[in-house]
Protein backbone atom coordinates (compact mmCIF):
# COMPACT_ATOMS: atom_id res chain seq x y z
CA UNK A 1 0.00 0.00 0.00
CA UNK A 2 1.02 3.41 -0.85
CA UNK A 3 0.88 5.70 2.45
CA UNK A 4 2.87 9.22 0.26
CA UNK A 5 3.21 10.61 -3.01
CA UNK A 6 5.67 12.49 -4.16
CA UNK A 7 5.11 16.18 -5.41
CA UNK A 8 8.30 17.58 -6.70
CA UNK A 9 10.29 16.99 -3.85
CA UNK A 10 8.01 17.10 -1.15
CA UNK A 11 6.62 13.46 0.25
CA UNK A 12 3.24 13.95 1.30
CA UNK A 13 1.41 11.49 3.46
CA UNK A 14 -2.28 10.49 1.71
CA UNK A 15 -3.93 10.40 5.05
CA UNK A 16 -3.72 14.15 5.60
CA UNK A 17 -3.57 15.48 2.44
CA UNK A 18 -5.90 18.56 1.69
CA UNK A 19 -9.20 16.92 0.34
CA UNK A 20 -9.01 18.40 -2.90
CA UNK A 21 -5.67 18.10 -3.45
CA UNK A 22 -6.78 14.01 -2.93
CA UNK A 23 -9.31 14.47 -5.52
CA UNK A 24 -7.37 15.71 -8.05
CA UNK A 25 -4.72 13.04 -7.26
CA UNK A 26 -7.26 9.95 -7.58
CA UNK A 27 -9.02 11.95 -10.07
CA UNK A 28 -5.89 11.94 -12.48
CA UNK A 29 -4.62 8.68 -11.27
CA UNK A 30 -1.72 9.14 -9.28
CA UNK A 31 -3.12 7.60 -6.66
CA UNK A 32 -6.46 4.91 -6.17
CA UNK A 33 -9.49 5.62 -4.35
CA UNK A 34 -8.20 1.77 -1.93
CA UNK A 35 -5.31 3.31 -1.08
CA UNK A 36 -6.61 7.17 -0.10
CA UNK A 37 -9.15 4.45 2.03
CA UNK A 38 -6.37 2.12 3.05
CA UNK A 39 -4.40 4.69 4.33
CA UNK A 40 -6.93 6.98 6.70
CA UNK A 41 -8.05 3.55 8.08
CA UNK A 42 -4.38 3.04 8.74
CA UNK A 43 -4.19 6.57 10.51
CA UNK A 44 -7.54 6.27 12.35
CA UNK A 45 -6.43 2.71 13.86
CA UNK A 46 -2.92 4.38 15.28
CA UNK A 47 -4.67 7.25 17.01
CA UNK A 48 -8.79 6.28 17.43
CA UNK A 49 -7.41 4.01 20.80
CA UNK A 50 -5.88 7.02 22.65
CA UNK A 51 -8.59 9.30 20.69
CA UNK A 52 -12.05 7.08 20.72
CA UNK A 53 -13.30 9.25 17.93
CA UNK A 54 -14.60 7.13 15.56
CA UNK A 55 -17.43 4.68 16.88
CA UNK A 56 -18.74 2.88 14.42
CA UNK A 57 -16.63 1.23 11.23
CA UNK A 58 -17.55 0.56 7.99
CA UNK A 59 -14.08 -0.29 6.63
CA UNK A 60 -15.01 -3.17 4.17
CA UNK A 61 -17.95 -1.45 3.13
CA UNK A 62 -15.45 1.56 2.21
CA UNK A 63 -12.84 -0.68 1.02
CA UNK A 64 -15.72 -2.29 -1.63
CA UNK A 65 -16.69 1.56 -2.94
CA UNK A 66 -12.99 1.95 -3.00
CA UNK A 67 -12.38 0.18 -5.30
CA UNK A 68 -15.82 0.10 -7.31
CA UNK A 69 -14.70 3.93 -7.88
CA UNK A 70 -11.40 3.00 -9.33
CA UNK A 71 -13.40 0.84 -11.88
CA UNK A 72 -15.16 3.54 -12.72
CA UNK A 73 -12.65 5.89 -13.46
CA UNK A 74 -10.68 3.44 -15.18
CA UNK A 75 -13.64 2.63 -17.45
CA UNK A 76 -13.64 6.11 -18.21
CA UNK A 77 -17.26 7.21 -16.37
CA UNK A 78 -17.85 10.38 -15.11
CA UNK A 79 -16.42 11.15 -11.33
CA UNK A 80 -17.51 13.48 -8.55
CA UNK A 81 -16.31 16.06 -7.15
CA UNK A 82 -15.15 13.74 -3.85
CA UNK A 83 -14.23 11.20 -6.01
CA UNK A 84 -12.69 8.42 -3.75
CA UNK A 85 -12.21 11.00 -1.15
CA UNK A 86 -12.49 9.31 2.96
CA UNK A 87 -14.82 11.23 5.01
CA UNK A 88 -16.59 10.56 8.12
CA UNK A 89 -19.88 11.41 9.32
CA UNK A 90 -21.54 12.37 12.89
CA UNK A 91 -23.19 9.63 14.47
CA UNK A 92 -26.15 11.10 14.34
CA UNK A 93 -26.74 11.83 11.19
CA UNK A 94 -28.30 8.63 9.28
CA UNK A 95 -26.00 6.36 7.53
CA UNK A 96 -27.65 3.69 6.32
CA UNK A 97 -27.18 0.18 7.57
CA UNK A 98 -25.60 1.86 10.77
CA UNK A 99 -27.03 3.21 13.96
CA UNK A 100 -27.65 7.21 15.07
CA UNK A 101 -28.08 6.53 18.92
CA UNK A 102 -27.00 10.03 19.88
CA UNK A 103 -25.49 8.72 23.08
CA UNK A 104 -28.70 6.57 24.05
CA UNK A 105 -27.66 2.64 24.87
CA UNK A 106 -31.62 2.27 24.11
CA UNK A 107 -30.92 2.84 20.04
CA UNK A 108 -28.10 0.49 19.97
CA UNK A 109 -29.89 -1.80 17.90
CA UNK A 110 -30.84 1.12 15.35
CA UNK A 111 -30.45 0.70 11.89
CA UNK A 112 -30.66 3.64 9.59
CA UNK A 113 -32.87 2.29 6.28
CA UNK A 114 -31.46 5.55 4.29
CA UNK A 115 -28.80 7.98 4.04
CA UNK A 116 -29.62 11.40 5.73
CA UNK A 117 -29.99 14.62 2.49
CA UNK A 118 -26.60 15.75 2.91
CA UNK A 119 -24.76 12.39 3.87
CA UNK A 120 -26.47 11.51 0.44
CA UNK A 121 -25.45 14.28 -1.01
CA UNK A 122 -21.59 13.82 -0.02
CA UNK A 123 -21.47 10.11 -1.05
CA UNK A 124 -23.37 11.38 -4.31
CA UNK A 125 -20.22 13.55 -5.22
CA UNK A 126 -17.85 10.32 -4.45
CA UNK A 127 -16.53 10.56 -0.66
CA UNK A 128 -16.60 7.06 0.99
CA UNK A 129 -17.58 6.80 4.61
CA UNK A 130 -14.93 5.52 7.28
CA UNK A 131 -17.43 5.59 9.58
CA UNK A 132 -19.32 7.46 12.53
CA UNK A 133 -17.92 9.49 15.18
CA UNK A 134 -18.66 10.45 19.00
CA UNK A 135 -21.25 13.03 20.05
CA UNK A 136 -22.17 14.23 23.13
CA UNK A 137 -25.87 12.70 24.79
CA UNK A 138 -28.85 14.30 22.76
CA UNK A 139 -25.65 16.90 21.50
CA UNK A 140 -26.85 18.83 24.04
CA UNK A 141 -22.82 20.04 25.46
CA UNK A 142 -19.72 20.79 24.52
CA UNK A 143 -17.99 17.81 25.10
CA UNK A 144 -18.48 14.52 23.17
CA UNK A 145 -18.77 12.32 25.91
CA UNK A 146 -22.05 10.16 26.63
CA UNK A 147 -22.61 6.89 28.24
CA UNK A 148 -22.87 4.46 25.52
CA UNK A 149 -19.86 5.20 23.61
CA UNK A 150 -17.51 6.82 26.26
CA UNK A 151 -15.63 10.07 26.14
CA UNK A 152 -13.64 11.44 23.15
CA UNK A 153 -10.06 13.14 23.33
CA UNK A 154 -8.46 16.01 21.79
CA UNK A 155 -5.99 15.36 19.81
CA UNK A 156 -3.40 18.13 20.87
CA UNK A 157 -4.15 17.41 24.81
CA UNK A 158 -5.68 14.44 26.15
CA UNK A 159 -6.80 15.59 29.20
CA UNK A 160 -9.06 18.14 26.98
CA UNK A 161 -12.24 17.22 25.61
CA UNK A 162 -12.50 18.20 21.39
CA UNK A 163 -15.66 19.62 22.17
CA UNK A 164 -19.11 18.79 21.26
CA UNK A 165 -21.52 17.62 19.91
CA UNK A 166 -19.36 17.42 16.77
CA UNK A 167 -16.26 16.56 18.75
CA UNK A 168 -15.71 13.43 17.58
CA UNK A 169 -15.75 14.37 13.80
CA UNK A 170 -13.10 17.46 14.69
CA UNK A 171 -10.69 15.56 16.60
CA UNK A 172 -10.51 12.53 13.45
CA UNK A 173 -9.85 15.16 11.02
CA UNK A 174 -7.57 16.89 12.90
CA UNK A 175 -5.14 13.67 13.47
CA UNK A 176 -5.50 12.67 9.82
CA UNK A 177 -8.05 9.90 9.76
CA UNK A 178 -10.46 11.67 8.12
CA UNK A 179 -10.25 14.33 5.01
CA UNK A 180 -13.77 15.71 5.86
CA UNK A 181 -16.28 15.25 7.85
CA UNK A 182 -20.11 16.37 8.31
CA UNK A 183 -21.78 17.40 11.33
CA UNK A 184 -24.55 19.61 12.89
CA UNK A 185 -24.91 22.67 14.48
CA UNK A 186 -27.84 24.39 16.86
CA UNK A 187 -25.85 26.05 19.15
CA UNK A 188 -21.77 25.94 18.04
CA UNK A 189 -21.98 22.24 17.89
CA UNK A 190 -19.81 22.46 14.62
CA UNK A 191 -17.48 25.37 15.48
CA UNK A 192 -16.50 25.14 19.29
CA UNK A 193 -15.14 21.44 18.18
CA UNK A 194 -13.44 22.98 14.96
CA UNK A 195 -11.46 25.65 17.18
CA UNK A 196 -10.06 23.22 19.79
CA UNK A 197 -8.59 20.83 17.42
CA UNK A 198 -7.45 23.48 15.03
CA UNK A 199 -9.75 23.07 12.02
CA UNK A 200 -12.24 24.76 9.83
CA UNK A 201 -15.82 24.61 9.97
CA UNK A 202 -18.91 26.67 8.68
CA UNK A 203 -22.62 26.36 9.86
CA UNK A 204 -24.76 27.75 7.23
CA UNK A 205 -27.70 30.27 7.50
CA UNK A 206 -30.84 28.96 8.87
CA UNK A 207 -32.76 27.02 6.38
CA UNK A 208 -30.18 25.91 3.86
CA UNK A 209 -29.25 22.95 5.57
CA UNK A 210 -31.85 21.68 7.72
CA UNK A 211 -30.65 19.10 9.94
CA UNK A 212 -33.61 16.72 10.57
CA UNK A 213 -32.47 15.04 14.06
CA UNK A 214 -35.16 14.05 16.52
CA UNK A 215 -32.84 12.73 19.51
CA UNK A 216 -31.58 16.21 20.50
CA UNK A 217 -33.38 19.66 20.91
CA UNK A 218 -37.07 19.49 20.01
CA UNK A 219 -37.27 20.24 16.43
CA UNK A 220 -40.93 21.74 16.95
CA UNK A 221 -39.50 24.62 18.24
CA UNK A 222 -38.01 25.36 14.77
CA UNK A 223 -36.95 28.77 16.14
CA UNK A 224 -33.46 28.21 16.35
CA UNK A 225 -32.78 25.52 13.52
CA UNK A 226 -30.23 22.51 13.55
CA UNK A 227 -27.99 22.84 10.43
CA UNK A 228 -25.71 20.16 8.57
CA UNK A 229 -22.12 21.46 7.85
CA UNK A 230 -18.69 20.64 7.00
CA UNK A 231 -15.30 19.81 9.09
CA UNK A 232 -11.72 19.94 7.23
CA UNK A 233 -8.43 20.87 8.08
CA UNK A 234 -8.44 24.03 5.44
CA UNK A 235 -10.94 26.28 3.99
CA UNK A 236 -11.05 25.47 0.59
CA UNK A 237 -12.01 21.85 1.66
CA UNK A 238 -14.59 23.35 3.97
CA UNK A 239 -16.12 25.38 0.53
CA UNK A 240 -15.10 22.17 -1.29
CA UNK A 241 -17.87 20.07 0.96
CA UNK A 242 -20.06 22.92 1.32
CA UNK A 243 -20.64 23.03 -1.94
CA UNK A 244 -21.18 18.99 -2.55
CA UNK A 245 -24.24 19.54 0.27
CA UNK A 246 -25.79 22.52 -0.90
CA UNK A 247 -26.14 21.44 -4.64
CA UNK A 248 -29.63 22.40 -5.02
CA UNK A 249 -30.59 25.83 -4.30
CA UNK A 250 -32.53 27.47 -1.65
CA UNK A 251 -35.66 28.93 -2.09
CA UNK A 252 -37.20 31.99 0.52
CA UNK A 253 -40.64 32.67 1.05
CA UNK A 254 -41.32 36.04 0.44
CA UNK A 255 -44.57 37.48 1.19
CA UNK A 256 -47.21 37.90 -1.70
CA UNK A 257 -44.40 35.76 -4.22
CA UNK A 258 -45.53 33.40 -6.57
CA UNK A 259 -42.46 31.20 -6.21
CA UNK A 260 -39.98 32.04 -3.71
CA UNK A 261 -36.70 33.41 -5.23
CA UNK A 262 -33.68 30.67 -5.16
CA UNK A 263 -30.56 31.60 -3.47
CA UNK A 264 -27.23 29.16 -4.89
CA UNK A 265 -24.23 29.22 -2.61
CA UNK A 266 -22.04 31.78 -3.76
CA UNK A 267 -18.12 31.40 -5.02
CA UNK A 268 -15.88 32.42 -2.33
CA UNK A 269 -12.89 32.77 -5.02
CA UNK A 270 -15.00 35.79 -6.12
CA UNK A 271 -15.80 37.91 -3.15
CA UNK A 272 -13.37 41.05 -3.10
CA UNK A 273 -11.88 41.25 -0.18
CA UNK A 274 -11.17 44.65 -0.47
CA UNK A 275 -15.04 45.57 -0.89
CA UNK A 276 -15.49 44.33 2.50
CA UNK A 277 -16.92 46.31 5.93
CA UNK A 278 -15.55 43.91 8.82
CA UNK A 279 -16.60 44.81 12.44
CA UNK A 280 -14.62 42.74 15.32
CA UNK A 281 -15.29 42.22 18.99
CA UNK A 282 -12.98 40.51 21.68
CA UNK A 283 -15.47 39.99 24.81
CA UNK A 284 -18.95 40.62 24.02
CA UNK A 285 -20.02 40.60 28.09
CA UNK A 286 -20.99 37.28 28.34
CA UNK A 287 -17.39 35.66 29.62
CA UNK A 288 -14.27 37.25 30.02
CA UNK A 289 -12.03 35.61 26.97
CA UNK A 290 -8.07 34.50 27.93
CA UNK A 291 -5.36 36.34 26.47
CA UNK A 292 -4.58 34.24 23.78
CA UNK A 293 -8.38 34.18 22.34
CA UNK A 294 -8.02 38.10 22.60
CA UNK A 295 -5.10 37.85 20.94
CA UNK A 296 -6.05 36.04 18.07
CA UNK A 297 -9.25 38.32 16.82
CA UNK A 298 -7.31 41.65 17.28
CA UNK A 299 -4.76 39.30 14.79
CA UNK A 300 -7.26 37.88 12.53
CA UNK A 301 -8.84 41.68 12.27
CA UNK A 302 -5.28 42.82 11.31
CA UNK A 303 -4.77 39.94 8.77
CA UNK A 304 -8.20 41.10 6.68
CA UNK A 305 -7.12 44.88 7.13
CA UNK A 306 -4.16 43.80 6.17
CA UNK A 307 -5.60 42.10 2.38
CA UNK A 308 -7.81 45.66 2.26
CA UNK A 309 -10.84 44.97 4.07
CA UNK A 310 -12.11 48.51 6.19
CA UNK A 311 -11.94 46.72 9.77
CA UNK A 312 -13.60 48.66 12.85
CA UNK A 313 -14.60 47.40 16.86
CA UNK A 314 -17.74 47.01 17.30
CA UNK A 315 -19.90 45.41 20.08
CA UNK A 316 -23.28 43.47 19.68
CA UNK A 317 -25.82 44.64 21.65
CA UNK A 318 -26.44 42.82 24.99
CA UNK A 319 -25.32 39.39 23.77
CA UNK A 320 -26.06 37.76 27.21
CA UNK A 321 -29.60 38.48 27.01
CA UNK A 322 -29.00 36.45 23.32
CA UNK A 323 -27.73 33.74 24.69
CA UNK A 324 -30.22 33.52 28.13
CA UNK A 325 -33.16 33.39 25.37
CA UNK A 326 -31.42 30.96 23.15
CA UNK A 327 -31.41 28.52 26.24
CA UNK A 328 -35.59 29.64 27.47
CA UNK A 329 -36.19 28.72 23.48
CA UNK A 330 -34.29 25.20 24.30
CA UNK A 331 -35.60 24.47 27.24
CA UNK A 332 -39.16 25.62 26.56
CA UNK A 333 -40.74 22.49 27.71
CA UNK A 334 -39.20 22.59 30.98
CA UNK A 335 -37.04 19.09 29.77
CA UNK A 336 -39.41 17.05 29.39
CA UNK A 337 -38.90 15.97 26.00
CA UNK A 338 -35.45 14.95 27.15
CA UNK A 339 -36.59 13.11 30.06
CA UNK A 340 -38.94 11.37 27.66
CA UNK A 341 -36.07 10.09 25.46
CA UNK A 342 -33.46 9.13 28.34
CA UNK A 343 -36.02 6.81 29.42
CA UNK A 344 -33.86 3.35 30.64
CA UNK A 345 -30.69 5.38 29.61
CA UNK A 346 -27.79 6.22 31.91
CA UNK A 347 -27.46 10.03 31.66
CA UNK A 348 -24.34 11.90 31.01
CA UNK A 349 -23.61 14.50 34.27
CA UNK A 350 -24.22 17.38 32.09
CA UNK A 351 -27.24 16.02 31.13
CA UNK A 352 -28.41 14.67 34.55
CA UNK A 353 -27.54 18.23 36.39
CA UNK A 354 -29.70 20.27 33.25
CA UNK A 355 -32.35 18.14 34.17
CA UNK A 356 -32.24 18.87 38.04
CA UNK A 357 -32.30 22.56 37.10
CA UNK A 358 -35.27 22.53 35.07
CA UNK A 359 -37.49 20.66 37.49
CA UNK A 360 -37.30 23.75 40.05
CA UNK A 361 -39.59 26.32 40.25
CA UNK A 362 -38.97 30.00 39.55
CA UNK A 363 -38.70 31.06 42.91
CA UNK A 364 -36.45 28.73 44.05
CA UNK A 365 -34.29 29.15 40.92
CA UNK A 366 -34.66 33.34 41.93
CA UNK A 367 -33.30 32.02 45.59
CA UNK A 368 -30.41 30.11 44.33
CA UNK A 369 -29.28 32.95 42.36
CA UNK A 370 -29.63 35.78 45.14
CA UNK A 371 -27.83 33.12 47.00
CA UNK A 372 -24.83 32.30 44.76
CA UNK A 373 -24.66 36.37 44.39
CA UNK A 374 -24.41 36.46 48.25
CA UNK A 375 -21.12 34.09 47.88
CA UNK A 376 -19.37 35.63 45.07
CA UNK A 377 -20.68 33.28 42.57
CA UNK A 378 -21.58 35.63 39.92
CA UNK A 379 -20.72 33.21 37.16
CA UNK A 380 -23.13 30.49 38.23
CA UNK A 381 -25.95 33.11 39.49
CA UNK A 382 -25.63 34.30 36.04
CA UNK A 383 -26.10 30.54 34.01
CA UNK A 384 -28.94 30.16 36.12
CA UNK A 385 -31.05 33.39 34.77
CA UNK A 386 -32.99 31.20 32.51
CA UNK A 387 -33.89 28.38 34.49
CA UNK A 388 -36.99 28.18 36.30
CA UNK A 389 -40.12 26.57 35.33
CA UNK A 390 -42.55 28.40 32.93
CA UNK A 391 -46.00 28.43 31.22
CA UNK A 392 -46.27 28.50 27.20
CA UNK A 393 -47.12 32.22 27.28
CA UNK A 394 -43.41 32.60 28.59
CA UNK A 395 -42.38 30.57 25.59
CA UNK A 396 -43.92 33.22 23.33
CA UNK A 397 -42.94 36.07 25.05
CA UNK A 398 -39.29 34.51 24.32
CA UNK A 399 -39.64 33.92 20.55
CA UNK A 400 -41.40 37.50 20.06
CA UNK A 401 -38.11 38.84 22.41
CA UNK A 402 -35.97 37.19 20.32
CA UNK A 403 -37.13 38.29 16.55
CA UNK A 404 -37.12 41.81 18.33
CA UNK A 405 -33.44 41.20 18.87
CA UNK A 406 -33.18 39.75 15.33
CA UNK A 407 -34.41 42.90 14.37
CA UNK A 408 -32.22 45.37 16.72
CA UNK A 409 -28.83 43.84 15.39
CA UNK A 410 -29.83 43.72 11.74
CA UNK A 411 -30.65 47.30 12.23
CA UNK A 412 -27.02 48.19 14.16
CA UNK A 413 -25.22 46.04 11.16
CA UNK A 414 -27.23 48.33 8.56
CA UNK A 415 -26.61 52.05 10.28
CA UNK A 416 -22.96 51.65 11.68
CA UNK A 417 -21.03 54.59 10.82
CA UNK A 418 -18.68 54.81 7.82
CA UNK A 419 -21.10 52.04 6.17
CA UNK A 420 -23.17 48.84 6.81
CA UNK A 421 -21.12 45.91 7.71
CA UNK A 422 -20.58 42.62 5.98
CA UNK A 423 -18.56 40.45 8.29
CA UNK A 424 -18.60 40.18 11.93
CA UNK A 425 -15.21 38.62 13.60
CA UNK A 426 -15.07 37.37 17.02
CA UNK A 427 -14.46 34.64 19.52
CA UNK A 428 -15.58 31.29 18.82
CA UNK A 429 -15.21 30.28 22.54
CA UNK A 430 -13.65 32.96 25.37
CA UNK A 431 -11.32 30.01 26.24
CA UNK A 432 -9.23 27.50 24.34
CA UNK A 433 -10.20 23.59 24.79
CA UNK A 434 -11.64 22.79 27.83
CA UNK A 435 -10.73 20.08 30.39
CA UNK A 436 -13.02 17.15 30.54
CA UNK A 437 -15.82 17.89 32.79
CA UNK A 438 -15.62 21.27 32.42
CA UNK A 439 -19.28 21.99 30.02
CA UNK A 440 -20.99 20.93 33.52
CA UNK A 441 -20.73 24.01 34.72
CA UNK A 442 -19.61 26.89 32.03
CA UNK A 443 -23.13 27.56 31.11
CA UNK A 444 -22.14 30.79 29.81
CA UNK A 445 -19.37 29.87 28.25
CA UNK A 446 -21.08 28.91 24.62
CA UNK A 447 -22.48 32.52 24.13
CA UNK A 448 -19.91 33.48 21.72
CA UNK A 449 -21.42 30.36 19.34
CA UNK A 450 -24.94 30.37 20.59
CA UNK A 451 -25.52 34.22 19.45
CA UNK A 452 -25.07 33.67 15.71
CA UNK A 453 -27.60 30.21 15.82
CA UNK A 454 -30.39 32.56 17.76
CA UNK A 455 -29.76 35.02 15.02
CA UNK A 456 -29.31 32.39 11.98
CA UNK A 457 -26.03 33.27 10.69
CA UNK A 458 -24.09 31.82 8.63
CA UNK A 459 -20.81 31.69 10.92
CA UNK A 460 -17.72 30.04 9.97
CA UNK A 461 -14.34 29.11 11.78
CA UNK A 462 -10.54 29.25 11.01
CA UNK A 463 -7.39 28.46 13.20
CA UNK A 464 -5.00 31.73 13.53
CA UNK A 465 -3.00 31.01 16.51
CA UNK A 466 -1.58 28.93 19.62
CA UNK A 467 -1.32 29.85 22.89
CA UNK A 468 1.40 31.27 24.35
CA UNK A 469 3.62 30.32 27.21
CA UNK A 470 2.80 34.00 29.03
CA UNK A 471 -0.97 33.84 27.58
CA UNK A 472 -1.99 30.64 30.07
CA UNK A 473 -4.50 33.13 32.05
CA UNK A 474 -4.74 36.92 33.20
CA UNK A 475 -7.59 35.98 36.12
CA UNK A 476 -7.13 37.25 39.37
CA UNK A 477 -7.80 34.96 42.29
CA UNK A 478 -11.46 34.95 42.89
CA UNK A 479 -14.65 32.95 44.87
CA UNK A 480 -15.90 32.54 41.62
CA UNK A 481 -16.16 28.79 40.27
CA UNK A 482 -16.53 29.56 36.88
CA UNK A 483 -13.45 32.06 37.32
CA UNK A 484 -11.47 28.99 39.24
CA UNK A 485 -12.60 26.80 36.16
CA UNK A 486 -11.73 29.17 33.76
CA UNK A 487 -8.27 29.86 35.49
CA UNK A 488 -7.61 25.70 35.35
CA UNK A 489 -8.55 25.47 31.76
CA UNK A 490 -5.91 28.44 30.93
CA UNK A 491 -3.62 27.42 32.94
CA UNK A 492 -1.23 24.18 31.16
CA UNK A 493 -2.62 25.73 27.93
CA UNK A 494 0.24 26.56 26.02
CA UNK A 495 0.86 25.03 22.76
CA UNK A 496 -3.21 24.59 22.32
CA UNK A 497 -5.08 25.88 18.75
CA UNK A 498 -6.84 29.62 18.89
CA UNK A 499 -9.23 30.57 15.91
CA UNK A 500 -11.73 33.01 15.56
CA UNK A 501 -15.55 32.94 14.25
CA UNK A 502 -16.48 34.72 11.19
CA UNK A 503 -20.04 35.42 10.65
CA UNK A 504 -21.66 36.95 7.21
CA UNK A 505 -24.96 38.16 6.66
CA UNK A 506 -27.68 35.33 5.73
CA UNK A 507 -27.26 33.56 2.44
CA UNK A 508 -24.12 34.98 2.28
CA UNK A 509 -21.85 31.77 3.28
CA UNK A 510 -19.33 32.77 0.44
CA UNK A 511 -18.05 35.83 1.72
CA UNK A 512 -17.75 34.38 5.42
CA UNK A 513 -15.31 31.76 3.73
CA UNK A 514 -13.41 34.44 1.60
CA UNK A 515 -12.50 36.07 4.46
CA UNK A 516 -11.89 32.77 6.48
CA UNK A 517 -9.51 32.45 3.62
CA UNK A 518 -7.66 35.27 3.84
CA UNK A 519 -7.07 34.35 7.51
CA UNK A 520 -5.62 31.44 6.45
CA UNK A 521 -3.39 32.66 3.49
CA UNK A 522 -2.14 35.35 6.41
CA UNK A 523 -1.78 33.27 9.26
CA UNK A 524 -0.48 29.67 7.72
CA UNK A 525 2.81 31.22 7.01
CA UNK A 526 3.39 32.65 10.41
CA UNK A 527 5.29 30.63 13.52
CA UNK A 528 2.47 28.89 16.25
CA UNK A 529 -0.07 28.52 13.18
CA UNK A 530 -1.56 24.80 14.05
CA UNK A 531 -1.08 22.02 11.91
CA UNK A 532 -2.12 18.44 12.53
CA UNK A 533 -1.03 17.57 15.93
CA UNK A 534 1.34 15.04 16.12
CA UNK A 535 0.04 11.67 17.62
CA UNK A 536 2.42 8.88 18.14
CA UNK A 537 1.25 5.55 16.23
Amino acid sequence: MKNTTTAGRTTVPIAGMPAAQLAERIACGDITAREAVEAHIERIEQVNKRLNAVVVKRYEAARGEADAADRRRLNGEPVGTLHGVPITVKESLDLAGTASTFGLATRAAHRATADELHVHRMREAGAIVLGKTNVAQLLFYYESDNPHYGRTNNPWSEDRTPGGSSGGEAAIIAAGGSAMGVGTDIGGSLRIPAAFCGIASIKPTAGRTPDPGRFSVPIAQNVIQSQVGVLARTVGDVALGLRAITDHPVRIPEPNAPMPPVVSLGDHRSVDITSLRVAYYTNDGSFDPSPGVERGVREAAAMLAGAGARVDAWTPPDATHGMEMVHRIFCGDAGKGMRALLEGNKRSPQIAQLLSLLSLPRGVVGAMRGMMTMLGQHGLANGLRSFGRYHTTDYWKVVEELFAYQELLREQLDAATGGPFDIILCPVSPLPAWTHGSSRDLITGGAYSCLYNALGYPAGVVPVTRVRSGEESARAASRDKLQRIASAIEHGSAGLPIAVQVVARPWCEHVALAAMAAIETAASGRPGWPSTPILPA
